[in-house]
């Protein structure tokens, strides 16, 4: 199972306890924020793209919406993303459970600037009832991204 997996990433960082697991859903941003009683803004959603043969994470705040356009002058392709049966393929974990965590080799993380706007966001851990708490710094840290990005639009 991914959360099985997420958990022992964290067991290294002796974090494992921080992952918190819920009765309910929270394989949305709505029901995330729901089981956590925060706004939904702070929910850190996983968005999986496909750049050629490979995919790619973007960690986001969850009230943001892809930019198009701020997408292709990134990354020089129109975005693309994954289907819901090719997600748990590319990355590793299955739809509603995804984060950058213990994901599939060649899977490069993005974080977007949306996220810089809190002290802590809550990304999911592997499953769909999931999520631990992360400063900016810890989600860096242990995300293993690749750069900052600016692919988002905030809602108006």
């Amino acid at each position: 199972m991914a959360i099985e997996k997420v958990r022992e990433y964290f067991r290294k960082f002796g974090m494992e306890d921080r992952i918190r697991e819920f009765t309910v859903s929270s394989a949305t941003v709505e029901l995330a924020a729901q089981a956590l009683g925060v706004e939904g803004a702070r929910i850190a959603k996983s968005m999986s793209f496909k750049i050629g043969d490979s995919a790619i994470l973007i960690i986001a705040a969850g009230d943001v919406r892809i930019d198009n356009r701020k997408y292709k002058d990134t990354f020089r392709t129109k975005a693309k993303m994954l289907t819901f049966d090719e997600v748990e393929q590319y990355i590793g974990h299955a739809v509603g459970g995804v984060c950058p965590f213990a994901i599939n080799e060649g899977v490069d993380v993005y974080l977007d600037e949306s996220l810089k706007r809190f002290e802590t966001v809550f990304p999911a851990c592997g499953s769909s009832n999931s999520a631990i708490e992360l400063t900016i710094p810890e989600l860096e840290k242990y995300s293993g991204y690749k750069k900052w990005v600016d692919v988002c639009k905030l809602p108006e």
